[in-house]
């Protein structure tokens, strides 16, 4: 939905019209092209993600005592997107490949090789900066929102999987509505190579990007794809936040106990 393409209404209308029309002419399958390359980025970079973000977030004054510290939150999770997206961004990239219309990209090696071959290694940092524009304030408003719901429906900030959950889908769902314009425009440079408009394969950063997307689709294009967008981040950012608090009281239970 938010890639470019020649035609003016584009290929889909909606997410339910993307969804059976992938299945019926590319079937079922092609609905899961790319989870490859999640898969195999997605652990490392989450370790470096939540490693970053507490080290950070104790430097920064988080940990201190029972208050509230929204900002320290903010700072710890922008370090953390920071490092994150640099081993990650490789990995969206060739995700973002696969699952384009009519691509021929059938597993994450031949993709990658391919784009290595023909655009060279710059092709999968291309769209870093863009990616951290819009990381940066989607993790810094993802962590805001969950520190301060968290704050509100958890006070006693003791290990409570249902409030987890719900407090991080929730600031999933925020952070992914205010950040769907720079994934337009992040989307637009990463499928660049592939289109078949020339403009947009001409595409050289986040500015030219944006200019060409409010050219040909207007103030709208900016939020093609977003209620699909937050529906996709919500159960993502839900489960690991809840995960993640899992672990941690885990970690936690387990320092506790006196050694035998």
């Amino acid at each position: 939905m938010q890639v470019l393409n020649p035609s003016s209404g584009g290929l889909y209308t909606g997410i339910s019209n993307a969804f059976s029309t992938i299945s019926r002419v590319e079937g079922w399958r092609a609905l899961w092209r790319g989870v490859s390359s999640v898969v195999v980025g997605a652990g490392p970079a989450h370790a470096v993600y939540f490693g970053t973000y507490e080290v950070v977030k104790e430097f920064a004054g988080g940990n201190v005592g029972d208050g509230h510290h929204p900002l320290a939150a903010a700072l710890s999770g922008a370090c953390a997107t920071i490092s994150s997206d640099a081993l990650m961004n490789p990995f969206d990239v060739i995700k973002q490949r696969m699952q384009v219309h009519g691509s021929t990209h059938r597993t994450l090696i031949q993709c990658a090789k391919t784009v290595y071959r023909t655009e060279g290694l710059r092709a999968f940092y291309v769209s870093y900066p863009t990616t951290l524009t819009m990381t940066i304030p989607f993790t810094a408003a993802q962590f805001m929102a969950y520190e301060s719901l968290s704050k509100v429906m958890n006070p006693s900030k003791k290990y409570d999987p249902f409030t987890h959950c719900i407090a991080g889908g929730l600031a999933g769902a925020v952070a992914a509505a205010i950040t769907t314009p720079l994934d337009v425009i992040k989307t637009v440079l990463q499928t660049r190579g592939m289109a078949q408009d020339a403009e947009v394969r001409s595409a050289r950063g986040l500015f030219n990007a944006a200019a060409i997307i409010k050219r040909q689709y207007g103030w709208a294009g900016f939020l093609r794809g977003m209620r699909p967008r937050i529906i996709a981040t919500m159960p993502s950012t839900a489960i690991c936040w809840t995960s993640y608090e899992m672990a941690k009281a885990y970690f936690k239970q387990m320092r506790a106990e006196p050694l035998q």
